[in-house]
């Protein structure tokens, strides 16, 4: 079942059947790549030649390339090949069209520096592509995106450029669409928006069923993938990992984090945080209105699988192992999935639900998305708003409420009076996103239930 990413494929559809075309495909692992491109060079003429480098010499890639060739008969006789550029060269005196595939790109430069295999492969493109389409792929984000810069032998010398990331809550609905725009929710809020990971749910199953069929069952494909996650990916463990578990379900300034680890300031964190941020593990943001406050700046864990792992998990891996998967779910996970894990990601639901609408045109004049910090220095308080959407100088502020039953009119009452306590906001309309509706309206808000967040 292949879901969603209709524009990527159509656009990877293009370049791969014209030959003289170069293209880069790069994402986190398990986000979809390889099976991306196999759809999308399904239907293209000409012969498809796939190769999973391995992290060993060039020489050692080379010849593996070339059994790939010979497996495939495109090469019918035993032969060696110096270099890349010889077999390009081969390829390109034959008269098919040949659509490569070189994937795991970033394993090449195991043994040797990345500018020589970079020039290598802008030796080709320039040079050895006449009949070929060629096709990047590889998981090391941070790798892939230098090849990106100016001062790269690369640079500009890819006619598509697809940085691949996960479904969004809607499209990864997709792989439960039986379920209530409630459970929707929470299935996402869990696990997130990897197709490798949505493929191992089973719809029919519950959400307490599946997190301890999928992620609490050490055997299982997911929890090995989140257990393996930062070796595969050459990420300092360690480190990664005690960071990773602060920031759990929350969302954290960097001397926040500094503190919380225990760390003196000798920038090792800001160098490890950069890691993570490269490889798209967390994110760094502020509120829509302190864009530029450092102060008000916080990281937070990107993958919401990854966050429900090191929300409940990591730290209690020895509880888990001692009174097993169910009884794990119930003390450990229970108390506070549905009242404070999910609600908080409910949260960026909402968000990406107003950017979608956004993307499509549907919200003219829009400047901004985020989260709105205010402080009430006559309440002596200060706080977050949920979801701000801004129109120029004016916002227009949104509650997001994840409860099992609709919000009640005494609710909207009591969060539309905290809103219009705060002075310093220019608030144009005010808004509620209730994933279970409203049991009543009244006139003066704006309203989005949980039906209209998945329609």
């Amino acid at each position: 079942m292949f879901i969603a990413r209709e524009n990527e494929l159509a656009q990877l559809k293009d370049i791969a059947g014209r030959k003289g075309t170069a293209s880069l495909i790069y994402g986190k692992r398990r986000v979809g790549k390889t099976r991306l491109i196999k759809e999308a060079v399904r239907c293209c003429e000409g012969s498809v030649i796939y190769y999973e480098c391995i992290r060993d010499t060039i020489k050692e890639n080379i010849d593996g390339f070339v059994r790939t060739l010979m497996n495939e008969r495109i090469l019918t006789f035993e032969a060696s090949f110096d270099s890349f550029q010889a077999v390009f060269s081969y390829l390109n005196s034959l008269e098919d069209h040949f659509i490569v595939v070189i994937d795991e790109f970033p394993y090449l430069s195991s043994l040797e520096k990345q500018e020589k295999i970079d020039s290598i492969f802008q030796s080709i493109i320039d040079n050895n592509l006449a009949n070929v389409s060629l096709i990047i792929s590889g998981s090391q984000i941070s790798i892939m995106e230098d090849m990106l810069h100016e001062e790269n032998a690369l640079y500009g010398r890819f006619d598509l450029v697809i940085h691949l990331r996960d479904l969004n809550y809607l499209e990864a609905a997709e792989f439960y669409p039986s379920k209530t725009p409630y459970e929707k929710a929470a299935f996402y809020s869990v696990f997130g928006g990897s197709p490798f990971v949505l493929q191992q749910l089973h719809e029919d199953d519950t959400l307490e069923e599946n997190i301890i069929r999928v992620i609490l069952n050490e055997s299982s494909p997911v929890f090995l993938y989140i257990t393996n996650m930062l070796v595969t990916d050459r990420i300092g463990s360690d480190n990664a990992q005690r960071i990773l578990s602060v920031l759990g379900n929350s969302k954290k300034r960097y001397s926040d984090i500094e503190n919380s680890l225990f760390e003196k300031s000798t920038g090792n964190l800001a160098k490890q945080l950069q890691v993570l941020l490269s490889t798209d593990l967390i994110k760094q943001d502020g509120p829509i209105n302190r864009r530029n406050d450092a102060k008000k700046r916080s990281y937070e864990i990107n993958d919401n699988l990854m966050r429900f792992y090191y929300t409940y998990v990591y730290r209690n891996a020895g509880s888990l192992q001692m009174v097993g998967p169910s009884e794990f779910y119930e003390r450990t996970i229970a108390p506070t999935l549905f009242s404070d894990f999910i609600p908080r990601r409910f949260e960026e639901i909402c968000r990406s639900f107003f950017a979608l609408k956004a993307r499509k045109g549907e919200l003219p004049g829009i400047t901004g998305i985020g989260c709105y910090y205010y402080n009430d220095p006559l309440r002596k308080r200060n706080g977050e708003f949920d979801i701000a959407l801004q129109f120029g100088d004016v916002y227009e502020i949104l509650e997001a409420k994840y409860h099992k039953t609709p919000m009640t009119l005494d609710e909207i009452h009591r969060e539309a009076g905290q809103i219009k306590e705060i002075a310093e906001i220019n608030v144009v309309s005010l808004g509620f996103v209730s994933v279970n509706g409203f049991a009543d309206r009244e006139e003066g808000y704006k309203y989005y239930s949980g039906e209209d967040l998945y329609s």
